[in-house]
């Protein structure tokens, strides 16, 4: 019999001693900030000629999408936005571009973006107003691509973040990434936004972003947005869809996506809100933007309540089955069907990453306050289960790590669908500002534990039932500034390493004493985002004439098992259960098919050479 762990509210105010400030309450539980929250911001009157408030950018197949965000413009000004680039020492203008109302948003794109170098640039507004930074050249020729990740930045610290912009310069990052919760003030996204500019602009205006809005950017204390079909009645939002106007959420859209890639489909949702999901390449990794909330079905009235809300269970005998309701939706058919194509699509990538605003799964026990045990939150992308399942499954047949945030609760996971870690790794990052807790804290110890310097990791269920190996997690303590911080992800193209690293928010990184979180750094390899045991194996390919092909192993039926650009020339390929197969070699026209290709016994081995 395993020994249980005792939970009880002395224990966690001893070991754990971090719950929120009298006050304090779940963001968007009683209006715009919760009560006794920070008043509301007010946007500050500033010069003409400082008018441009920051810029956010990214390059993508050779086109450059740029949006300066400005300060309000009176009556009269003009509402044209220039943007230049140094040029053999000399500005030279590039495209001009209309501020778009409401939101003050000056949205740019340029084709034929020459990305094998750095180019200065400026957006310039009337006579004065100049505001600069660097668009960084795609760093292909660097072994190591570094991902640092951002989300939750909370209200109640409306200060600078230098710690942060310090730590970043040292850390020099190809890629920034906000997952959401850039702006916490419900139905103000102006002003925060603009707020969230001066406290990131030092390092956004250098370095390629990636914002995406979750729940308190668009005004809703939880998002399930049901694919964007009706308007939520409250800010509660567990009955499914936006609560604010379709004009409101547009315009956060429009702050935070319009510089992204393309969409990868562009459409209209029935209430006139559109999408943002996008793929992208950077120095040979491949990212698939995703919105894990957009086309989430809402628990109100369409599962049993088996607690003080629809969406939190705390009945103990509750049964997991009956809340994984048929037509419960989570990516919905459109954003599942997109990251099945991005999965098998490797042009000019070596590994793959998913970014999105939540991970997969139902890691927090313990919610808000020391005791508020929570059993299932339907908020987490642990429901529904058969969502989450095709998911996980969908990233795993890409060998996909997964990155997100919003769980105030900073994770390394390893998930499972039929069994333990047989599928990919996720990274949950800590918030930047955590004034709303969760703990990591299972009621029974696991009967594999995975790491000797924590004390609850190993094989657990969810509250949904969803398998998960904790790898790590940093839980709330009052000495660490209630887990705060960032993360970082080193994605080593050679040898296909990945190391995630969880930074707290005190910590100067340039000081040689600085450490990480407890349990990290984590380094894993891109194959264990595979993790399923194999029942048999293929021959194993031999390629001459290439160096790193992309190899497709497909079924009897033609259902894809898994796409991956191999690391090298040689690669067996693993399978789950015997029979016959289909091994695609290479890309594009030159691509080797090998057809009725059968499963061999792990103990048995033979070689088929591939020519090009």
């Amino acid at each position: 019999m395993m020994n249980r762990w005792v939970l009880c509210v002395a224990c966690l105010g001893a070991i754990f001693a971090g719950a929120p400030c009298e006050g304090q309450t779940q963001p968007g539980a009683t209006g715009a900030t919760g009560a006794g929250g920070p008043a509301k911001l007010e946007i500050p009157k500033v010069s003409r000629d400082q008018v441009i408030c920051f810029a956010l950018y990214t390059v993508s197949n050779s086109t450059l999408k740029l949006t300066a965000q400005l300060y309000p413009l009176d009556a009269g000004e003009t509402r044209t936005v220039r943007l230049d680039v140094k040029k053999d020492g000399q500005w030279v203008e590039v495209a001009t571009t209309k501020v778009i109302e409401p939101g003050f948003t000056a949205p740019f794109r340029v084709e034929k973006w020459d990305s094998t170098k750095d180019h200065d640039y400026r957006v310039r507004h009337g006579a004065d107003a100049v505001y600069a930074g660097r668009i960084r050249k795609d760093p292909v020729d660097k072994e190591t691509i570094v991902v640092a990740a951002f989300t939750g930045n909370g209200n109640s610290d409306r200060g600078p973040r230098p710690d942060i912009i310090r730590n970043i310069k040292a850390q020099d990052p190809d890629l920034l990434f906000f997952s959401g919760d850039q702006v916490y003030d419900h139905g103000q996204h102006y002003a925060s936004w603009l707020q969230f500019g001066r406290q990131f602009g030092e390092i956004i205006r250098d370095y390629p972003t990636i914002t995406i809005p979750d729940d308190h950017d668009v005004g809703q204390g939880n998002l399930w947005g049901a694919g964007g079909s009706k308007r939520a009645a409250t800010q509660a939002g567990d009955d499914g869809g936006y609560h604010w106007p379709t004009e409101f959420v547009n315009e956060v859209e429009r702050a935070q996506t319009s510089h992204l890639p393309d969409p990868y489909e562009p459409q209209v949702l029935p209430i006139g809100i559109g999408v943002y999901y996008t793929q992208f390449n950077l120095g040979g990794i491949s990212f698939a933007v995703i919105e894990d909330r957009k086309f989430k079905t809402g628990p109100k009235g369409l599962v049993p309540e088996q607690g003080p809300r629809p969406d939190h269970v705390n009945d103990p005998n509750y049964d997991r089955k009956s809340v994984d309701v048929p037509g419960a939706k989570l990516l919905g058919d459109k954003q599942e069907a997109f990251l099945e194509a991005w999965g098998k699509d490797w042009t000019g990538a070596t590994m793959k990453v998913v970014l999105s605003q939540t991970i997969f799964a139902n890691a927090a026990h313990v919610h808000g306050s020391l005791g508020g045990r929570l059993l299932a939150d339907l908020d987490s992308n642990g429901w529904p289960q058969a969502g989450r399942n095709t998911a996980v499954s969908l990233m795993r047949k890409c060998f996909a790590l997964h990155i997100g945030g919003d769980q105030h609760l900073a994770t390394v996971i390893h998930h499972g669908i039929d069994d333990y870690g047989d599928a990919n790794w996720s990274f949950c990052v800590p918030s930047i500002v955590n004034y709303y807790n969760r703990w990591w804290w299972p009621l029974v110890p696991s009967a594999r534990p995975v790491s000797a310097d924590l004390e609850m990791t190993g094989d657990y269920e969810d509250g949904f039932g969803n398998k998960l190996t904790m790898h790590a997690y940093a839980n709330p303590r009052t000495d660490n500034d209630r887990a705060a911080g960032y993360g970082l992800v080193r994605l080593n193209k050679k040898d296909r390493s990945i190391r995630m690293e969880c930074w707290p928010r005190h910590v100067d990184v340039t000081d040689p004493n600085a450490r990480q979180y407890r349990g990290w750094p984590v380094t894993i390899n891109q194959l264990d985002n595979y993790g399923k045991s194999a029942v048999a194996y293929l021959p194993t390919i031999q390629v001459r004439g290439a160096v790193d092909p992309v190899i497709q192993v497909a079924d009897e039926g033609g259902e894809v098992v898994y796409t991956l650009r191999i690391s090298g020339s040689s690669f067996r390929p693993k399978v789950f259960k015997q029979g016959t197969y289909t091994i695609h070699v290479g890309e594009g026209p030159t691509r080797k098919t090998l057809r009725g290709i059968k499963s061999l016994p792990p103990d048995q081995q033979r070689t088929i050479t591939v020519d090009f």
